[in-house]
């Protein structure tokens, strides 16, 4: 599509021209940027002419970290998000379990530290709920699964199950299981569900893209993606299926893979629609189920320090030969014990095979000893940062850290003053996928009631311009993208949007109101509201 979009506060995240009122797209990239007049002066016969009203218009908004297909496939099962009690959560998977198509009751979302007992649901409140049918329902941060009698006898999992490597069977005081699952213990039961039909995947990610573009993404980091799934993408992007943008980094510990690591990063292809840049590995669980692994005890669970679920060695092996290959590595790292093992192995590495500037990740950061924030400048690790898990944890982070490590917590000012960049993202479906939302996070810290006033630990905060730019500037730069996307600089991708309010003019507490009027993908208007 060739077309000049005119009469805009367009903000374009380009240090040259920050400001400007019209863009010319040409072969979807930006062929000019300047006043209005100028470029409906030199706009060729044919081209449209799009009047954008006034609006306020900002480079297309990329999560830095997300489960495309995990929340396509997800959104087809029992949602549990905002059950308010064990007896709440129960009810709802109870009033669907008759519908188990697959022989397999299947939700996510459920979160005990929003019930009046913030204490793990067992295995026998699950079989009042769904009988004999095998019941898998996964904890909103995906590191915990609730299971019930059946699917634990389906797994072979009893008293005398061993835990496995980087998991763990919850057991009550006679060593039986009690039906919880953490990390690398959710495989025993996950393996055993039947997967969707291909036909069925493509569908529903069709479905996703479509509402991720009403959001106003135009594309995510995909963390964690098989060989079979890289093959799906390719199937939807050759029918022209997917008006999306897909940086995939590979699921470090699928077994099919292999070749793919062998061979190096490809070319991005289908027009920069789809590249693949990285692999993805995991060093802890999660804050939320107490396997987030901690330097000290968890200050709620004495003697509990969380599960390491990749060794240090086995984690160092598997980063070097990603690097060898050509790829950058995003580890998932939420406790300060976690991230310090990363960045060891990160710093072993520069020392032992140095290689320039491959930015490797680690995802998510949540606790990070003050000693360790400006290792991440001094080894070129890019912190990938998900804000709206700062507003979603802030209630009972506290409790679970103590008031001296909750210092550190979600330090988000604090690693980009030493970084210069933080990308952004949610890692939905653990949280919702409006970006906006993360945005309004990371300028407030504040819950959407305005809890706490003036926000939690608020000297962490970012100006909404950084907030906007880690899901622009510093998304395209965390994944080596920064030459084509991220701004709206000539020669860039004409990724942008269009929005009912100037998100830099309104109050930073106002930002939820704001609505996405278009979503504009390669030039094309790939989503348009009845606003626009």
């Amino acid at each position: 599509m060739e077309a000049v979009f005119y009469n805009g506060t367009i903000y374009t995240m380009d240090v040259a021209r920050p400001v400007v009122e019209a863009l010319s797209v040409r072969n979807g990239r930006i062929a000019g940027a300047g006043s209005s007049a100028d470029l409906l002066a030199d706009c060729p016969p044919g081209a449209a002419r799009i009047d954008l009203g006034g609006r306020a218009v900002i480079p297309g908004l990329t999560d830095a970290h997300a489960h495309f297909l995990g929340y396509a496939e997800r959104s087809a099962w029992i949602q549990l998000r905002g059950a308010r009690s064990l007896a709440d959560a129960a009810a709802v998977v109870s009033a669907r379990a008759g519908g188990a198509g697959s022989g397999w009751v299947l939700g996510r979302g459920w979160d005990q530290n929003d019930w009046p007992e913030p204490v793990y649901p067992g295995r026998a409140e699950l079989d009042a709920a769904v009988g004999p049918v095998p019941a898998y329902l996964v904890r909103v941060c995906g590191h915990a699964a609730w299971v019930n009698t059946a699917a634990l006898r389906l797994a072979g999992i009893g008293a005398s199950t061993p835990d496995p490597p980087g998991g763990r069977i919850v057991r009550d005081a006679a060593g039986e299981p009690t039906g919880i699952l953490l990390d690398n213990a959710m495989d025993l039961v996950s393996r055993l569900v039947p997967p969707f039909a291909a036909a069925d995947k493509k569908r529903l990610l069709v479905e996703a893209a479509g509402r991720c573009l009403a959001a106003g993404l135009v594309g995510v980091h995909e963390m964690g993606v098989s060989a079979e799934t890289v093959e799906l993408y390719r199937e939807l992007y050759a029918a022209g299926e997917l008006p999306f943008r897909i940086t995939a980094y590979i699921e470090g510990s699928d077994p099919g893979a292999g070749s793919m690591l062998d061979a190096g990063p490809p070319a991005p292809e289908f027009g920069e629609r789809f590249s693949i840049v990285g692999v993805k590995f995991y060093a802890d669980g999660s804050l939320g189920a107490r396997s987030a692994a901690l330097l000290s005890d968890y200050a709620d669970d004495p003697g509990n320090r969380g599960i390491m679920v990749t060794a240090p060695e086995t984690l160092y092996a598997a980063v070097l030969r990603c690097q060898e290959r050509g790829f950058q590595t995003a580890v998932h790292a939420i406790g300060d014990a976690a991230v310090r093992a990363v960045l060891d192995a990160y710093e072993r590495m520069g020392r032992e095979r140095p290689s320039a500037d491959r930015r490797h990740r680690i995802e998510h950061a949540q606790v990070v000893a003050p000693g360790d924030i400006p290792r991440f400048a001094a080894l070129g690790v890019v912190p990938s940062m998900q804000f709206i898990h700062c507003t979603s944890d802030m209630s009972w982070a506290g409790a679970r850290l103590g008031p001296v490590r909750e210092e550190g917590a979600y330090a988000w000012r604090s690693l980009l003053d030493s970084c210069g960049r933080l990308p952004g993202g949610s890692d939905f479906p653990v949280e919702p996928i409006d970006p906006l939302l993360g945005i309004h996070a990371a300028a407030t810290r504040m819950d959407l009631d305005g809890n706490p006033p003036g926000g939690w630990h608020p000297r962490q905060r970012l100006t909404v311009y950084e907030a906007v730019r880690s899901f622009t500037a510093d998304a395209a730069w965390a994944a080596h993208r920064e030459e084509i996307a991220g701004s709206l600089a000539p020669g860039r991708l004409a990724d942008f949007v269009v929005l009912s309010e100037d998100i830099f003019a309104v109050e930073a507490s106002a930002i939820p109101r704001i609505r996405v009027l278009a979503t504009v993908l390669g030039g094309d208007i790939v989503y348009r509201s009845a606003g626009f």
